[in-house]
């Protein structure tokens, strides 16, 4: 089965013409900063994001193919805040895949007093998107631990047409001892998540953030996953 999803991939990876078929993934992370994260947490998260992408389950995914990955990352909260944590690199081998945990490892949180603004940061990946490396396909994910609570909601930026080819998946932290609103994942899904193939992925605290972040990774990056993109948009 998986050698058979590598195959449709391959194919479709060279049907898609030269300009594609050095990129199968451009994949651009989303990072909640907003005031309901404290110091302790976004270091949690900032760790966690750059551990899970050097471990050996997510490299292998990274490096299952001859046909690269293209990762970028930025930090978002308030409508006025949005800052990009690592511009697109492309991982061409384990050099740079390491070179971009440290960056992200090392990059220090812009503000700590804003709100929630989802529609926002979805419209700054819309950017984002423009100047990203050819690749096959496309996906944004968006972690967060709340609903959008600041300016537009999801559905203003999702009416943008850069977003008709772009997979959203959600990472959603669930703060339990802070009380914070269980209906969080289930607005994940209903509000947030876009395109063939998404999901929502359950971060049990900050302490779980990597965990979940790698599963998410192994998800993202498998073949058969990759391929199901190429087959249809969001409708």
């Amino acid at each position: 089965m998986i050698r058979h999803a590598a195959f449709v991939l391959t194919a479709c990876l060279m049907s898609a013409g030269p300009a594609l078929a050095e990129c199968r993934l451009a994949l651009l992370l989303a990072v909640d900063v907003s005031n309901s994260v404290d110091r302790r947490e976004d270091i949690l998260q900032r760790n966690g994001l750059a551990d899970a992408l050097l471990a050996p389950e997510v490299a292998d995914a990274v490096f299952a193919s001859d046909f690269n990955v293209a990762l970028a990352a930025f930090e978002w909260s308030g409508r006025h805040h949005q800052q990009i944590l690592l511009d697109w690199t492309m991982l061409n081998d384990p050099t740079h895949l390491q070179a971009a945990s440290d960056r992200i490892r090392a990059s220090q949180r812009g503000q700590v007093d804003f709100p929630t603004a989802i529609g926002a940061a979805l419209e700054f990946g819309a950017k984002m998107f423009d100047h990203a490396p050819p690749c096959l396909a496309q996906t944004l994910d968006m972690a967060g631990d709340g609903k959008n609570n600041d300016g537009d909601e999801p559905v203003v930026a999702y009416a943008n047409p850069a977003y008709d080819n772009v997979t959203v998946n959600g990472l959603v932290v669930r703060v339990v001892e802070l009380e914070m609103d269980p209906g969080v994942a289930a607005y994940y899904r209903s509000d947030v998540i876009r395109g063939p193939g998404s999901f929502v992925e359950i971060s049990q605290g900050f302490e779980d953030y990597e965990r979940a972040m790698q599963r998410k990774f192994e998800r993202e990056l498998a073949p058969a996953m990759i391929g199901s993109l190429s087959q249809g948009t969001q409708g």
